[in-house]
C-alpha cells in the first residue's frame, strides 16, 4: 500500500512512501482518468482556464459534476469558455470570476471577494506564462514569470486557506514542467538583478517553485484536510509556446489537450490518491526522483524542487514578498 507523503514541522520526512502509480498513463485523457467519480456537490477553481490545458481540466471537472469557477484575466473570453464548457456537459453550474495573477492587487481582490460560505474542494493553478524573450517586471519588480507563475498562485492558495479548509479534504494542483530539472530556485537573486536573463532558465525556476508549493502547502495544511501536489502535463501545443517558436519536443513525445489534462485531473479528484500530498506526477505516475539531469524531453523529478527545506524557506520568502499570511 502506499502511504502519504508527510513532514513533520522542522521539514524532516516521517515516513518513505513508496512511489506511487497507476493504471493510467501517458496516452490517457481526462475523462478517462475520471471515469466513474462523481463530483457532484463540489466546489473547483481553475486559472487560467480560456484555453489549453486549462480549459480541458475546467471541461473534465465539470463534466464529473462539480461546480467549476474559472479564474480568468479576459472575463469575456472566460464566459465564452464556460458557455462552451456548458454546452459540451450539460452542466451549468460553470461560473466566471476575474483574476489577473499579474497584478497582486487583483489576486488580492479575488481572495477577499471569495463568499465565506464557499468551500473550495478543488484548486487547480494552472495559469502560466513561458519563456518571455525579454526580462520583464511586474510592478512590484518581480520577474515576471516567477511572480505569475508562482507568487501569484503562492497568494491565491494562501488567501484561499479558509475556504480549502471548509471543504474537508481539500486538494491543490500546482502546474509545474519537466523544464524544472535545469533551475534550481535561486534564493540571492529571484529577481534576475546580477544573473544574465536566460528565458527557459527563468520559466524553469519558477516551475520548481511550483512543486516547493506543493511540498509545503502539504506540510503546512495537512491537519486541515488539504494536501498539494505538483503535476507536469507534457509536452501539448497552447498558447504558451507563443515566445518559443511552436512546440519543439519530437512528435512521439507530444500529447493533445486532453491527455495533457489527464495528470491534473487525476491529482485534483481520482480516489487512487486518497491521502497522498507533496509529491510530483508525470503521465498520471508519480514520477522517478533523478539523481542528474536526464536527457532532453526526458521525465523526473529533481530532488532539489521536493526538498522540504527549500519549500519552508521559499513559502516564507514568498509571504514576505506578497504580502500573503503564512
Amino acid at each position: 500500500m502506499n502511504t502519504t507523503h508527510t513532514m513533520n514541522a522542522g521539514g524532516a520526512t516521517t515516513t518513505s512512501p513508496a512511489r506511487l502509480t497507476t493504471p493510467f498513463g501517458f496516452a490517457s485523457t481526462a475523462d478517462e482518468v475520471l471515469a466513474g467519480v462523481d463530483l457532484t456537490g463540489r466546489r473547483a477553481l481553475v486559472t487560467g482556464a480560456t484555453s489549453g490545458v486549462g480549459t480541458e481540466t475546467a471541461r473534465a471537472l465539470a463534466a464529473a459534476g462539480a461546480r467549476v469557477v474559472l479564474g480568468v484575466r479576459n472575463t469575456a473570453a472566460g464566459a465564452d469558455t464556460a458557455a462552451r464548457i456548458t454546452a459540451a456537459t450539460g452542466n451549468p453550474h460553470v461560473a466566471v470570476r476575474r483574476l489577473d495573477l499579474a497584478d497582486l492587487p487583483s489576486v488580492r481582490a479575488f481572495t477577499e471577494a471569495w463568499p465565506a460560505e464557499e468551500p473550495l474542494h478543488i484548486l487547480v493553478n494552472n495559469a502560466g506564462i513561458m519563456a518571455l524573450p525579454e526580462l520583464t517586471r511586474t510592478p512590484e519588480g518581480h520577474e515576471k514569470q516567477f511572480a505569475v507563475n508562482f507568487l501569484a498562485h503562492h497568494a491565491l492558495t494562501i488567501g484561499l486557506h479558509r475556504a480549502l479548509a471548509r471543504a474537508d479534504g481539500a486538494r491543490i494542483v500546482s502546474l509545474s514542467s519537466n523544464a524544472h530539472l535545469g533551475a534550481p530556485v535561486v534564493f540571492d537573486d529571484l529577481d534576475y538583478r546580477f544573473r544574465p536573463y536566460v528565458p527557459i532558465l527563468a520559466y524553469g525556476e519558477s516551475k520548481t517553485a511550483d512543486v516547493l508549493l506543493a511540498v509545503e502547502a502539504t506540510r503546512r495544511w495537512a491537519d486541515d484536510g488539504i494536501l498539494a501536489n505538483a503535476v507536469h502535463p507534457g509536452a501539448i501545443a497552447t498558447n504558451l509556446q507563443q515566445h518559443t517558436g511552436g512546440l519543439q519536443t519530437p512528435v512521439e513525445r507530444r500529447k493533445t489537450v486532453r491527455q495533457g489534462a489527464a495528470t491534473s485531473v487525476l491529482v485534483a479528484a481520482s480516489p487512487l490518491l486518497e491521502g497522498v500530498g507533496g509529491r510530483y506526477f508525470d503521465d498520471c505516475d508519480e514520477a522517478v526522483i533523478l539523481t542528474e539531469r536526464p536527457p532532453l524531453f526526458g521525465g523526473g523529478v529533481a530532488p532539489f524542487a521536493l526538498d522540504p527545506a527549500n519549500a519552508h524557506r521559499l513559502w516564507e520568502t514568498a509571504a514576505s514578498l506578497t504580502g500573503a499570511g503564512a
